[in-house]
């Protein structure tokens, strides 16, 4: 089960992170990046399916330098407050933070990276700079708005056609300008399909084919 840790960044900022490891020896690490809404125990949650399926799992807090433990409900009210704090986030210290989760990964093996909402974007950024060998993007809010950079890893998004934020246009603007990208879209899937605690989007049956192909995915790449 995933455990609340404290990760130290390189200028020496700690941080609040989820972490959960599998039973057996890892298959290697992957860096969870969370949404608007902040380190809520869904991001613990996801971190305990990668520790199921072999992989050490590590969901830093993005909040943390600007504000810490800000936890956001899944309302309007809640998205628009989570917009102010992703706000703040500088990239170099979010890099850095995301630096020393996949620091601390290392010993697990091969690290990758992934991410959900704004999460998704920051995973996308951070591929484009760092040493990651693979990427799984969750439906990424704001990617189509950094198509100037290239991931340096393979990477696998994850978009339902239903998304009223990243809609069908944007998400085939990314496909026209990254070929190299896997894309993978659900017929009906909403933007947090994954989310089963954002009961009005969630889809079971594409949260279920994603992971199945994010995990695949994965081992691909990490063998």
């Amino acid at each position: 089960m995933s455990e609340k840790i404290t990760l130290t960044a390189a200028d020496g900022h700690r941080l609040a992170a989820w972490r959960a490891d599998p039973d057996t020896a890892s298959q290697g690490g992957i860096v969870v990046l969370h949404a608007v809404y902040g380190l809520t125990g869904h991001m613990g949650d996801v971190c305990d399916g990668w520790a199921e399926a072999g992989f050490a799992a590590i969901a830093p807090d993005l909040f943390d330098r600007e504000a810490p433990g800000q936890l956001h409900p899944y309302t309007e009210d809640g998205v628009e407050a989570g917009r102010a704090c992703y706000a703040l986030v500088r990239e170099q210290t979010a890099l850095a933070d995301i630096a020393a989760a996949a620091d601390a990964l290392r010993p697990a093996g091969p690290v990758a990276i992934s991410g959900f909402c704004t999460g998704g974007t920051w995973a996308w950024i951070a591929s484009a700079s760092m040493d990651f060998a693979a990427q799984v993007n969750f439906y990424g809010s704001q990617v189509p708005d950094h198509l100037e950079i290239t991931p340096r890893c393979p990477t696998l998004m994850h978009y339902g056609n239903a998304d009223r934020i990243v809609p069908p246009a944007r998400i085939e603007l990314i496909r026209s300008v990254h070929p190299e990208v896997e894309m993978q879209i659900y017929p009906g899937g909403k933007h947090a399909f994954f989310n089963p605690e954002q009961t009005a989007a969630h889809d079971p049956a594409a949260a279920a084919l994603a992971r199945q192909r994010s995990l695949e995915f994965l081992k691909r790449h990490f063998a």
